[in-house]
């Protein structure tokens, strides 16, 4: 099947690892052209020679917890056809665990960072009646936990603002909508997994037996939501806006 991506532009952010990476290999494997942006130089330009020799990538180096760095971003990349707001590692904890200086760290990446690069992008992408938003999130939002509280409550914000959005944006052309996706092949999933087994057992080396009873007996990996993010933003689902795909293997209702 042709995604009729050739030649289109894409955004995506936290792109130097995990699902950032594997969204932009996706979209390059479909002819698209990538702009990786991330905090840490060193490691987008690794992932840039990790995308192969000669492949259409530009890399920006942008702390993205920041308005100005944001505005930094859209002025130095200019119009993209697709953003994928992927940059963001809430910590896992309690609410008696975590100070408020953490989770206004926290959510000045993931949520106020999404929201206003969808508010950059979006603006643009209505002048131009044309455009496409693609939020990744996670399933924390749909079935919050106490070890997790400040990423959960982030996630059901922008699972809230993603629907909202996209229901507006469609009167213009353009889509906007979310994936979710439950525990991810990623380093990130690790770290939370071992604070997590630390709560739980008081040992952090006891992070694989959070791991039982998952659906086909896995973690999902990053290319697996890299695919759909690709899929799902091409021409070939066109009619995609507004909602936010649960990708949990049916974990939800388990």
């Amino acid at each position: 099947m042709d995604l009729q991506l050739t030649g289109k532009r894409v955004l995506v952010t936290g792109a130097s690892k995990g699902i950032g990476l594997a969204t932009a290999e996706a979209f390059l494997a479909e002819g698209a052209e990538v702009i990786l942006v991330s905090r840490d130089a060193g490691r987008l330009s690794d992932a840039a020679r990790s995308l192969g020799q000669g492949a259409p990538v530009t890399t920006l180096a942008a702390e993205l917890s920041k308005a100005e760095e944001r505005d930094r971003v859209a002025a130095t990349v200019g119009d993209v056809d697709i953003l994928v707001n992927n940059a963001g590692a809430i910590p896992g904890g309690g609410l008696l665990d975590m100070s408020m200086e953490r989770w206004r760290e926290a959510w000045d990446l993931k949520v106020f960072g999404y929201i206003h690069m969808t508010q950059l992008y979006l603006r643009r992408m209505k002048e131009r009646k044309a455009g496409t938003i693609v939020n990744i999130i996670g399933t924390a939002g749909r079935a919050p936990r106490y070890d997790y509280i400040c990423g959960g409550t982030g996630n059901a914000a922008l699972i809230a603002f993603t629907s909202a959005i996209g229901g507006e944006a469609s009167k213009f052309g353009v889509r906007v909508f979310g994936i979710n996706p439950a525990l991810t092949e990623t380093d990130r999933v690790k770290t939370l997994l071992m604070a997590r087994a630390k709560t739980n057992f008081g040992d952090e080396t006891r992070w694989r037996e959070l791991m039982a009873g998952l659906p086909y007996d896995r973690l999902i990996s990053a290319a697996e939501i890299g695919r759909t993010a690709t899929f799902l933003a091409s021409p070939a689902c066109g009619y995609v806006g507004g909602t936010v795909l649960d990708v949990d293997g049916g974990g939800l209702f388990r």
